[in-house]
């Protein structure tokens, strides 16, 4: 474990580019080195080749159904930036790519993921923002600046599972060769996942239970709210980690889904540095929110896993007319501000909310609502034993066109 903390806070340090050592030393056995479509391989003087080495093959195409590799490379060494852009960045498209990752020869892909939601927003969408992580300054760009380091080798490539040709893709990628890595280096993994019909008190699991040591690097969330709710807070749900020897209960807990992301009472547009909400639209009901644990990270052992409740609320008069009309919740809390907090699973026989008997005040209840997630971790090995990519028809089912 101490050899892995070491390594953690290596990485936790580069993803500062302010820090001056990293501005100002040499490394004796590394070689930058930048793939694209003007230099496929990254070799010495290969770039720009094409017509001449007049801007001959600076973007590519890929047909329906197409996957095309965007880098192979043999050895070790650490990705440092990947910059990308395409000219079809409809919500379809975004959630239609599948970007994955490979390292070390591995079969199975550390990173298989939507290419709009792993780039820091969900629900397809671009909008300018900036993060520790990831940025676009104009909403038309994906950029990612998270190091991935690979002993053996690595390789990236984009499938496009859409019904229609992507005419543009520009993209660069750039790492640094290495001789070798330390055999305790983490791998960079990502997981996104979806479900557009949560089960009432059921916990959303933004990463399922994963085995191995690390560290959670953080998440981007999605929130397509259910109109049902006649425009309740949807987020009051809180984020759970649990890590190791956790069952029942997490080790981490926060106090609510803003609360999570460093803000209170509601969810506004915003975009700091290791949290934001870059989408918060309340009449399309409509949201993303993100946080990265870097200044605070979350190291496991043995295993880790990631979930939030599907809880909202509202004024009692609100939820006790959605009970009326038989849409689907279960109270859980009422909060009566000077009176206190009404803890509803902890009395002996809890009131229907219909009931002259039940409490008024601030309503927290079980919900259903559309959530998608892209969780980010670091793994001491190249694959795990999460689930696959789910399909391309449950990834776009019911997003703007």
């Amino acid at each position: 474990m101490k050899k892995i903390s070491i390594i953690i806070i290596i990485l936790f340090v580069s993803f500062s580019s302010c820090h001056s050592q990293y501005l100002y030393t040499y490394p004796k056995n590394g070689k930058s080195c930048w793939v694209s479509f003007e230099n496929k391989t990254g070799m010495a003087g290969q770039g720009g080749r094409t017509n001449q080495g007049y801007k001959g093959h600076a973007f590519d195409k890929i047909k329906a159904g197409e996957t095309i590799t965007l880098l192979d490379m043999k050895g070790a060494g650490i990705i440092h930036r990947i910059w990308l852009t395409i000219d079809d960045r409809s919500p379809q498209m975004l959630r239609s790519l599948r970007l994955d990752m490979f390292w070390d020869n591995s079969e199975k892909p550390a990173v298989s993921v939507p290419l709009g939601d792993f780039f820091g927003i969900g629900l397809g969408k671009k909008v300018p923002f900036e993060c520790a992580l990831f940025s676009d300054p104009e909403g038309r760009s994906f950029n990612c600046n998270i190091p991935m380091p690979y002993r053996k080798g690595a390789r990236i490539t984009l499938t496009n599972e859409s019904g229609k040709d992507l005419v543009h893709l520009f993209y660069d990628i750039n790492l640094t060769r290495l001789s070798s890595l330390k055999k305790d280096m983490l791998y960079f993994h990502a997981y996104w996942s979806r479900n557009s019909r949560t089960v009432l008190m059921k916990d959303f699991e933004i990463l399922p239970e994963i085995k191995g040591a690390g560290r959670f690097l953080g998440m981007n969330v999605s929130v397509q709210a259910d109109s049902i709710y006649s425009g309740t807070w949807w987020g009051e749900g809180e984020v759970k980690i649990y890590l190791d020897d956790d069952s029942n209960f997490p080790s981490l807990t926060g106090t609510g889904t803003e609360d999570y992301i460093g803000t209170g009472w509601g969810l506004e547009a915003f975009s700091n540095q290791f949290q934001g909400c870059p989408i918060a639209e309340k009449n399309s009901n409509k949201w993303t929110f993100y946080r990265y644990h870097i200044p605070d990270p979350v190291f496991f052992r043995t295993q880790c896993k990631v979930t939030i409740q599907q809880i909202g609320g509202g004024p009692y008069q609100s939820v006790k007319k959605l009970a009326e009309q038989k849409v689907e919740l279960i109270p859980v809390t009422v909060d009566q501000n000077s009176d206190g907090l009404v803890r509803l699973f902890d009395m002996d026989k809890i009131p229907r909310i219909e009931s002259k008997e039940f409490p008024e005040g601030w309503v927290n209840f079980y919900r259903r609502d559309d959530f998608a997630a892209t969780a980010y971790f670091y793994l001491n090995k190249p694959f795990s034993n999460l689930p696959l990519l789910q399909n391309v028809e449950i990834r776009t089912l019911n997003l703007e066109k």
